[in-house]
């Protein structure tokens, strides 16, 4: 019976795959399919629905339902029992369809008379594609072998609609790697490209879903996981060196490439007419779609290892993805799922922009592109399925949007744009050499933001005042292991010696939340922006911290030095943190060190808390430094994260410029240095608008510099205070219509 039953699921999966060297459009094939799938498994009905965008199925194509319903009826996905196998990816087999909870009656289709349903997801590696359904008249459970059986043939339908099989006709659906898309993600840094895809992990492409011989394709797939196995294997014979967490890490991923049900199923499904390739996928869709519905926060951990594993063996199998010798294109753009800050700094300089479907704002890819000054966006949702290397590609960053290959009237608009900036920053480039004077005589310093030597350069090239952030993170996040003091402290000696004399404020340790170092264990927090992170881990792991803080103190060789601590949400902490530091000197005083010349000790204000400290704290701050980025989202509780709230609220609301007005007065009070760091700062309006409040210290990223300045030096501080004041009086809830409205009167 096995036999047979392998024997037949061969025999349609070859017909199927006929079907695809049979002339005619995407809509023939479709109909055939249909036709076929019906009459193999002895069925009534067998439908296609396809997604003709992210929310929607339609009914592609029958065999039994009303032919007029093809292309007239669609469902939201969650719909009716369709858009419920859509939604979880996960088959829906039944006797008395109508009786299911969700069941939608479509009368046009003619299916009231069909009782039993059964519907498969096609979906392919986390992409779904669409769901496959077979009726009958009788009440009957469709058995387990023929549930089998269709998800393999919708395995099969998956990898011909990747390749186009069905496209082509007048109804647009399903056609990918072809046409105009664009993708509305998030901003992680501002800045406009255009090249040319550099995949960071190019998909492997199964171009032949179905296997001719069983024993060879069990016999290919069976040598490529041996080999797989034994490249685990060494890996774990090279982890000496690595902690207890990291090897756990690499004995769960051994236990899974040597798992039987792994390698067992997927030899089941190559017995069904599957190759090697298309079996290794149809394991990891199946698993990646029950992954995901899991609320364990470790076995969703686990999806990443599974993925890891299927696409190492998938290359294997085919050969793609392995010492190709394909270089990058001249102008390239990156597009990846996700990428680490160290495979982001081997690309360097060379990469026009970075496009990623996952990330966050403050991440450590986010982080490293900021400091490469390269445009970012984030959440570009599903992108590495949809672009191949070598597309046209366009980075929106400033707007989070991102076009693969455009219409040439939307290349032409997005080139203007490219052009003009181009022009603004040569014009820019006059401004190096000035400061940043109103007219009034009110001079506002500008510093910028940095993290690798790299940036080093651009404080002169950019007109900047000095540093005001350098992140010491990065030195951290782009190694296995933590640095040595030796290595910290050379850096930082080179980092204070290219500025030349101009101040740098060092930044302790700014990690957790979603900066997660290599080699610390993740810490599964519900909200971990404000969990343990920044000083807080500082504090509680002081041995790195007060390493930190003797690699700077060594790198001053006699020096004045600037350090900042991150996250201070409570007095207490700056104080035990600054105690550190100052026995961190005498420490080295007493070995005969050389230590500082002179000690500036500053927090970072970004937590509302902190505003509201005694008169004490401030004045045992020399310097206070608003950290814009985070102080925001908890002052409107909106996570900047989350992109339908995140733009919600103004950073010129008078509530928030009221609050920044507080700090300031707070400093001005005790004498207190004040400066404010983040994207606020960098963005003209913003940043004009800080400086009329009192805020005279901004540090913004080194391309922000010159709109910046330029902005100020042709306005009068005074006189906006007074339209910032009026708007306010008038009970306006944002001063940014005002403000704008009187810079376009200058």
């Amino acid at each position: 019976m096995a036999e047979r039953r392998e024997s037949d699921s061969r025999s349609l999966l070859r017909r199927l795959r006929d079907t695809l060297a049979t002339p005619g459009g995407g809509q023939d094939r479709l109909d055939h399919i249909t036709h076929l799938i019906a009459d193999s498994m002895h069925a009534h009905v067998c439908s296609i629905y396809l997604f003709r965008d992210p929310e929607t199925l339609e009914l592609c194509a029958t065999e039994g339902l009303n032919r007029e319903a093809v292309h007239q009826t669609r469902m939201r996905l969650g719909e009716g029992l369709v858009g419920r196998v859509a939604r979880t990816g996960q088959p829906i087999n039944t006797g008395d369809a109508p009786s299911e909870p969700g069941f939608r009656y479509m009368p046009e289709t003619g299916e009231e008379i069909y009782s039993s349903f059964l519907g498969v997801p096609i979906q392919r590696v986390g992409e779904k594609l669409g769901v496959l359904v077979v009726q009958s008249r009788e009440a009957r459970e469709f058995l387990e072998d023929e549930v089998y059986g269709l998800e393999v043939v919708a395995m099969v339908l998956a990898e011909m609609t990747e390749l186009g099989a069905f496209t082509g006709d007048q109804n647009g659906i399903g056609a990918t790697h072809r046409f105009p898309v664009m993708f509305r993600g998030t901003t992680g840094q501002e800045g406009a490209a255009e090249g040319r895809v550099w995949l960071h992990e190019p998909r492997v492409v199964v171009t032949n879903p179905v296997g001719d011989d069983p024993e060879a394709e069990k016999v290919r797939l069976e040598e490529a996981v041996a080999t797989l196995q034994a490249q685990i294997d060494e890996m774990l014979i090279g982890s000496a060196a690595m902690d207890k967490e990291q090897r756990q890490v690499l004995e769960a991923y051994k236990m899974l490439a040597h798992s039987r049900g792994w390698v067992r199923r997927m030899c089941e499904d190559i017995a069904l007419g599957l190759s090697a390739e298309a079996a290794v996928e149809k394991e990891q869709s199946t698993a990646r779609a029950r992954l995901e519905q899991s609320t364990d926060a470790y076995l969703r951990e686990r999806l990443h290892d599974l993925d890891d594993l299927s696409n190492r063996l998938l290359r294997l199998l085919t050969g793609q993805g392995q010492d190709t010798g394909a270089d990058l294109p001249e102008t390239p753009v990156l597009v990846a799922r996700n990428i680490g800050p160290a495979e982001l700094l081997d690309y360097g300089r060379r990469l026009k922009g970075v496009v990623l479907e996952e990330g966050s704002v403050g991440s450590h890819a986010a982080i490293v592109a900021r400091a490469l000054a390269i445009p970012l966006v984030i959440h570009a949702h599903r992108i590495t399925n949809e672009a191949l290397n070598g597309d046209q590609i366009l980075v929106d960053g400033d707007q989070g949007i991102v076009h693969l290959r455009p219409e040439e009237t939307v290349a032409n608009a997005f080139r203007d744009k490219i052009a003009m900036q181009a022009e603004a920053q040569k014009r820019y480039a006059d401004l190096r050499t000035v400061p940043a004077m109103d007219r009034s005589g009110q001079t506002v310093r500008l510093m910028m933001n940095a993290g690798l030597m790299a940036d080093l350069p651009s404080l002169k090239s950019s007109g900047a005042d000095g540093v005001g952030l350098f992140r010491t993170e990065l030195q951290f996040l782009i190694r296995s292991r933590v640095p040595r003091r030796g290595e910290l402290a050379a850096l930082y000696k080179r980092v204070i010696d290219a500025a030349q004399g101009a101040p740098v404020q060092f930044r302790t340790l700014d990690i957790g939340s979603d900066k997660v170092l290599p080699y610390m264990k993740p810490q599964e927090e519900p909200n971990p922006a404000m969990g343990w992170r920044a000083i807080r881990v500082g504090l509680d792991k002081p041995g790195v911290l007060r390493m930190q803080l003797q690699a700077l103190i060594r790198a001053s060789e006699g020096r004045e030095l600037s350090i900042m601590f991150p996250f201070i949400a409570a007095p207490d902490e700056f104080y035990t943190a600054k105690a550190m530091l100052l026995r961190e000197i005498d420490r080295e005083a007493s070995l005969g060190h050389p230590v500082p010349c002179d000690v500036r000790v500053g927090a970072m204000l970004e937590t509302p808390s902190l505003a509201f400290a005694p008169d004490s704290f401030f004045a045992a701050c020399d310097f206070i430094s608003i950290g814009g980025n985070d102080l925001k989202q908890f002052f409107f509780a909106a996570d900047r994260e989350n992109e339908r709230v995140r733009r919600r609220y103004d950073t010129l609301d008078v509530s928030f410029l009221r609050f920044i007005e507080t700090i300031v007065a707070r400093c001005a009070a005790n004498d207190t240095a004040l400066s404010f760091c983040g994207e606020d700062a960098g963005r003209p309006i913003e940043a004009l608008t800080f400086a009329a409040l009192g805020v005279r210290t901004l540090s913004m990223r080194p391309a922000s510099i010159g709109p910046v300045k330029h902005l100020i030096r042709r306005s009068d501080l005074g006189a906006l205070r007074d339209v910032i004041e009026t708007a306010r009086a008038s009970g306006a809830q944002s001063v940014r219509h005002p403000v704008t409205a009187w810079l376009a009167s200058q």
